[in-house]
Parts: C-alpha cells; sequence; structure tokens
C-alpha cells in the first residue's frame, strides 16, 4: 500500500533510477524528508533494546499510518530496523512535472510530524533538503545532517515571524481603537489630544519593533536591559493605555497604578512588551465585565509588578508549564492564541536578570508577578 515502508538501499536505487530517468533535460532535485526518533538510543542505553525496538515498533506504525494518508503515491517512505531514523523521498511528480518542490515538502514534513506527535504523545525531530543528484546519496551521514539542520533554521524562521506578529498586533490594535474613537466624533478636546497621544506613543513603539526586528525574538531579546533602567509605575500606566481599547471591547476596567516612581533595571521598552502580554492574557481570559488590577511594589533588592485578574486562574500543576513556547493552559482551548506571549515575557524578563511566576489573585483569578531587579530605593509600595 502507499505509504508502507522500504529500506533504505531501496530508496537509495529508487532515487538513482529517478535521476537517471530525468537525465539532463532539466535541472531537478528530489526533496528528503528526514526523521529522526532521539529517544531511541536513550531507551536502549537505560532499559535495553527489548524497550528500543518497542519504541520503535510504535513509531514505525505511526509515521507508516500518517503515510498513508499524507504521501502520494510514488513517494517512498525507508527505514531500517535498529536505526532511529526514517526518510521519505518525494519521488512523485508536483502538478508542474517536475519533482516536488520546497513548499510541498515543508507540508508533509509538518503534516506527518504533527500526526506522529498526536499518535504517540512524541515529537521527532525533522528536516527536508534538496537532492541534487545521485552522488548526494553516497554521504548519508550529511546529508541527514543537513536535512536536520535546515529543518531547525525554517522552525526558528518560523518562530521568529509569529513572535513579531504576536507583538505587532497589541500597538495595531491600540492605535486602531483609539483612532477610530476619535473618529466617531463624540470626544471632547482634552480627550482627544490624550488619545493622540497613545496613538503617537504606540506608533512609535511599532517603528522601534520593525528597525528591531531582527534583533528581537523569542531567544534573543536584543535589548541592553543591564544598562537601562525603567520606571515601573509610568509604564504600568502606558500599558493600561494602550490595552484599553481591548478592554472595552470586553467591558473589562483596567485599573493602573499611581504614586510616585518605583524604578528596576530593565529597559522599558521590554518592560512595556511583557506587561502588554500579561494584560493581553488578562483581557482575553478575565470574566466579561470584570476586573484586572496592575501594582507595582517595592522590596529590596527587588521591584515587583503583579498583574491580577477576576478569571477562571490557572491550575497549580500548569503554573510553570504555560511560560514554555507554544503551551497554553488546559482551559484556554475556546480562546485564540498562539502559545507564545508569556513565553516572551519570560524571555524578557530573566534577560533582566527577573522571574516570572503564576499564582492565584485575591481577585479570584490568576496573578502573574515580574520580579526584577530594583533601581534605587526611593519609593514605598504603591498601588491603585
Amino acid at each position: 500500500m502507499m505509504g508502507a515502508m522500504v529500506t533504505c538501499a531501496a530508496l537509495d536505487a529508487a532515487v538513482r533510477a529517478a535521476f537517471a530517468a530525468r537525465g539532463d533535460t532539466a535541472p531537478c532535485s528530489i526533496p528528503l524528508l528526514v526523521f529522526r526518533l532521539p529517544e531511541f538510543a536513550q531507551r536502549a542505553w537505560r532499559e535495553g533494546r527489548p524497550a528500543a525496538r518497542r519504541l520503535e515498533r510504535c513509531t514505525s506504525q505511526a509515521i507508516e499510518a500518517a503515510a498513508a494518508r499524507i504521501m502520494r503515491e510514488g513517494d517512498l517512505l525507508a527505514h531500517d530496523a535498529g536505526s532511529e531514523w526514517f526518510a521519505i523521498a518525494m519521488l512523485a511528480p508536483a502538478r508542474e512535472g517536475a519533482f516536488a518542490q520546497a513548499l510541498d515538502a515543508r507540508r508533509m514534513l509538518e503534516r506527518i510530524t504533527a500526526a506522529v506527535a498526536n499518535a504517540t504523545g512524541r515529537r521527532m525531530e525533522a528536516g527536508w533538503c534538496p537532492l541534487l543528484s545521485a552522488h548526494d546519496l553516497e554521504r548519508n551521514d550529511d546529508v541527514v545532517q543537513r536535512a536536520l539542520e535546515r529543518g531547525a533554521r525554517e522552525r526558528e524562521r518560523y518562530e521568529f515571524l509569529a513572535t513579531l506578529g504576536h507583538e505587532l498586533r497589541t500597538p495595531l490594535t491600540s492605535i486602531r481603537g483609539y483612532v477610530e474613537t476619535v473618529l466617531d466624533g463624540d470626544v471632547a478636546a482634552p480627550a482627544a489630544r490624550r488619545f493622540l497621544e497613545v496613538v503617537r506613543t504606540q506608533a512609535l513603539r511599532l517603528e522601534r519593533l520593525v528597525d528591531g526586528m531582527l534583533d528581537f525574538s523569542l531567544l534573543d531579546v536584543g535589548y541592553a536591559h543591564e544598562t537601562r533602567e525603567a520606571d515601573l509605575c509610568a509604564v504600568a500606566r502606558a500599558a493600561a493605555d494602550a490595552i484599553a481599547p481591548i478592554a472595552h471591547e470586553a467591558s473589562i476596567s483596567v485599573v493602573a497604578p499611581a504614586g510616585r516612581s518605583v524604578r528596576a533595571r530593565i529597559d522599558p521598552d521590554a518592560c512595556l512588551h511583557a506587561l502588554l502580554n500579561l494584560l493581553e492574557n488578562a483581557v482575553k481570559y478575565g470574566a466579561p465585565g470584570g476586573r484586572v488590577q496592575l501594582t507595582v511594589r517595592r522590596q529590596d533588592p527587588f521591584a515587583y509588578i503583579d498583574v491580577d485578574d477576576d478569571g477562571p486562574g490557572i491550575p497549580l500543576a500548569e503554573r510553570e508549564r504555560i511560560f514554555a513556547h507554544r503551551v497554553r493552559g488546559s482551559g484556554t482551548a475556546a480562546v485564540r492564541g498562539a502559545g507564545i506571549g508569556l513565553a516572551i515575557v519570560r524571555s524578557i524578563v530573566e534577560r533582566a536578570s527577573g522571574t516570572v511566576c503564576a499564582g492565584s489573585s485575591p481577585l479570584g483569578g490568576a496573578r502573574f508577578t515580574l520580579r526584577l531587579p530594583s533601581a534605587r530605593a526611593e519609593s514605598t509600595a504603591l498601588s491603585s
């Protein structure tokens, strides 16, 4: 049947035959998809070869089942018994008559990897590379490594773009909300001016994001946290202003801190990014018509920001893992999200030598607390 596995030697012969059949009529490449089961060697070392073979059989069955649904007639799935590697040669012609193209390879790679993860609960390492000639197969280890490295680079690019899109969405929503309010015309001049000042602030933030987008990513936030200081009260008020249009749509009030300065060693823009992500979550999961509260306090040698909401809260067992990339809480399925925001928050705060944690809020929902190195002992605990 389509998707049934052959040996790697049979795949090698089929690829060579495909290149020979094409001859010199047109330049072409054959995508080779590679999947690696990283637990295989570990399982063999810890529990013995029988346990490793059981893992291999389970994974083989999952890949065969996925390939039967996803591969095209003419593609080949290969695996040698006792190996941690699986490979697919995309030999079936594309619509244009040539071999499959990069987009086809990426789609198949992602679909099969996701299907195996769903069936086994394990995420395989995966990647692909184009075979330009039959000679590429003479260096199997190099081809496999090249495929996995390419897969890792493509995932990094995707995650960067997803992160950037996530960061751009909040200021754009804020700008649109304030502009639409002013355009409706029922706004007094002082309020309209304040709205436009918020719009200008968010536009400048967008400009900084675009200018620095090659430096700003989930794993490499390129701000000089160590040499900058932020007034946490001022940043919290700016974040509350920026999120106000989104909160207004949900009939949620956002209460910002008032009072004197509480300073911490973190870049103000980076701190604003972190707070906006927390506020967006609080508004998204808070009770309709409810309340979100920002509190700033200082307790040497740290400064703290608490973000409280009156939503459903976060189960104790999930309070650590929700900060991982692309992990969402069990109660979030009904709300759109990519599982990126809290990972960004942790990345920003840790680069400022701080921490972030989740807990229970006195409002009845979730509390997120940022703990940052304080800059000066010049203020007392402040809250709204």
